[in-house]
């Protein structure tokens, strides 16, 4: 009976840790691999994006010098 008890104790405290251990895990890997490229995607967006009205803009320039 004696040995059993440890045996409970280890049992318990290893299914305990691993799950919280894995939930861990779990977030880093989402964060490495879904947030992180998201916030990269979303930036390199927004600059295409603020390329693309600088590009529009200068044409609206050069057709306004034009008339």
């Amino acid at each position: 009976m004696s040995s059993l008890v440890p045996l409970v104790y280890y049992g318990g405290m290893f299914v305990l840790f691993f799950f919280w251990i894995y939930g861990i895990a779990s977030f880093v890997l989402d964060v490495k691999n879904k947030v992180v490229p998201g916030i990269r995607r979303y930036r390199r967006g927004r600059k295409k994006l603020a390329e693309k009205r600088r590009r529009e803009r200068e044409h609206e320039e050069k057709e306004e010098q034009l008339y």
